[in-house]
């Protein structure tokens, strides 16, 4: 049930809000939305969660007379991306932790944002760090696996101990799409593997969800060449 309030009751404090990062997010604390569920940026407010963020349309309703130039986005592609993201972030990052992230990468500036008030972590663009951002998503993870089997090397498929992979479960098609219709450059294919490519693109047509399974099958590997040493 929706947190009851007058909203009157704001009028006269409205002035106490200003369009700051931090008076943002405590109006948004105060009208009962989860903040550790959406991201900020001073545009756009994303729901990456729109159960556990609780913000109903109501509370958007609310938000939006005293914020009425911020958009509210509750765009439900972006919200599968963070669900996918958010099962392997979970399992990366330490609380308290300093994670250098990329440049100019919109997506996972908008993922990794809410992490600052989830874990308490620190995101930073220089200087020393626990933790860094590799933009490694699930199509290219995929290619370079193909890319090690065709050239005899291999499985390619080795995880740094100090990076952290916000969209190594998220395929390039998502990202666009949803990239696409909040009005942001898309992202290329920067894997160069003709053969790869051509395998992958073989591999779609056939069986749409190869590449979550390849993934699995390259892990269950590793682990069982691993446990062997």
């Amino acid at each position: 049930m929706d947190l009851m309030f007058d909203i009157s009751g704001f009028n006269n404090e409205k002035e106490e809000f200003s369009n700051s990062k931090k008076d943002v997010l405590k109006f948004l604390k105060i009208i009962g939305v989860d903040t550790r569920f959406v991201s900020y940026t001073p545009q756009k407010i994303y729901i990456n969660n729109l159960r556990f963020s609780k913000f109903s349309r109501k509370r958007e309703a609310t938000f939006m007379k005293q914020y009425p130039e911020i958009e509210v986005v509750r765009n439900k592609l972006f919200q599968k991306i963070c669900s996918k993201s958010s099962k392997h972030l979970a399992l990366e990052i330490e609380p308290n932790s300093r994670i250098l992230m990329t440049d100019d990468n919109f997506i996972i500036e908008l993922l990794m944002e809410p992490y600052t008030r989830k874990y308490g972590v620190k995101l930073v663009y220089e200087g020393e760090y626990d933790l860094k951002v590799n933009p490694l998503i699930l199509d290219d993870q995929v290619n370079d696996i193909f890319e090690g089997i065709f050239s005899g090397e291999g499985l390619n498929y080795s995880k740094k101990s100090d990076e952290v992979y916000p969209l190594i479960n998220v395929p390039l098609d998502w990202i666009n799409s949803f990239l696409e219709m909040d009005g942001q450059d898309i992202l290329e294919n920067e894997n160069k593997n003709d053969l790869a490519n051509s395998f992958s693109e073989f591999l779609e047509d056939v069986a749409p969800q190869y590449r979550e399974n390849v993934v699995k099958a390259a892990e269950y590997i590793e682990n069982k060449l691993e446990a062997e040493q």
